[in-house]
């Protein structure tokens, strides 16, 4: 089974009794073949580990960067076993291959995106004015000099829409000869001020709205009177955009139990966190879940709970609090909840 590159790093150094288990350059020649993975790789990320001291058949989990920006996880069996070494980059990265996926553009004239022209060929399809299926929104351009699929257009058409550019320096190579792609480019803007850390990380956003509700200021003042968490941080590093960030702000961080807690109401008018609404919130679940977080929902207003630690109460209240502790317990366990108890 595969282990986190600390855990693996530490059972080697015990297994061969030295302190530098394998040496920098030891499989250098192994990786030498996969110039794609070599530049993909993140040391700083793997706790000062270089590639070359991994053995490519080693079941350790390592942090990769596609190279658009994209950070995922995955072994050295699981990238070399990519057919062709070279092929596109919507193979290398999870999220690339889910936003190459065709998808069809705003079939009426006045939703078409600012900036592009409308088709002038439009058909009538049951009494309404449609327009033709278009190529994916994927942002047209050439491929990533030197990377994988360099003059062969993936199936999103370049560079996917959504994605972060690197900022990692590449090799620059000569476009002359490559095909050239026409149709209109809808670029999908990202903000750049998430900082670049390993999917994950909380830290104290930039971006992170102000705190709107009173309730919410009331839930964090309790949950500081009970623990000695650190409270400052207000966004989660995604591993892939959720609407046009790259994080995540829950209502209330706890980094030390990788936790988030959210406080849901139906609002003044009954239209929050119900339907679509509704919707963004299991999104958003799924995107913190996806980084290794658990959430806990409050719901109120006769909600219903969305996950499995989710606590459906009419307010907070010292006994919300309690039931809160306790879900705290259920899912990181008495003694390491405790030990931050004041």
């Amino acid at each position: 089974m595969a282990e986190p590159v600390d855990a693996w790093w530490r059972r080697r150094q015990w297994s061969r009794g030295l302190p530098v288990p394998y040496a920098v350059g030891a499989f250098r020649a192994d990786w030498a073949p996969y110039p794609v993975l070599v530049r993909q790789y993140h040391p700083d990320w793997n706790h000062g580990i270089v590639l070359s001291q991994v053995p490519p058949a080693a079941e350790v989990l390592l942090t990769w960067e596609c190279d658009v920006g994209h950070v995922f996880v995955a072994t050295p069996a699981e990238q070399r076993s990519r057919p062709g070494r070279e092929r596109r980059r919507s193979v290398w990265c999870p999220e690339c291959a889910v936003q190459a996926q065709p998808q069809r553009w705003p079939v009426l004239p006045q939703d078409w995106p600012t900036g592009v022209p409308v088709p002038q060929r439009v058909v009538r399809v049951a009494g309404r004015q449609t327009l033709p299926a278009a190529p994916s929104r994927g942002i047209p351009t050439r491929a990533v000099p030197g990377g994988p699929g360099a003059g062969a257009p993936g199936p999103g058409g370049g560079v996917p829409a959504g994605a972060v550019p690197s900022t990692r320096a590449r090799p620059r190579r000569s476009d002359a000869g490559a095909p050239r792609r026409s149709g209109p480019s809808v670029p999908r803007s990202i903000c750049p001020k998430t900082p670049r850390l390993p999917s994950g990380e909380s830290f104290t956003s930039r971006c992170a709205p102000a705190t709107a509700s009173a309730v919410e200021a009331e839930l964090r003042a309790a949950l500081v009177e009970r623990f000695d968490f650190t409270f400052d941080h207000t966004a989660i590093r995604l591993d892939r955009p959720f609407f046009d960030h790259v994080e995540a702000w829950p209502d209330v961080i706890l980094p030390e139990l990788r936790v988030a807690i959210e406080y849901d109401s139906t609002g003044r008018h009954g239209l929050e966190h119900v339907g679509p609404r509704q919707e963004t919130d299991r999104r958003k679940d799924r995107a913190v879940r996806g980084v290794g977080w658990e959430v806990i929902r409050i719901r109120t207003g006769r909600l219903q709970a969305l996950g499995p630690y989710d606590l459906e109460v009419s307010g907070i209240s010292g006994r919300t609090i309690d039931r809160l502790a306790e879900t705290l317990r259920e899912i990181r366990g008495h003694l390491f909840v405790d030990a931050y108890a004041r």
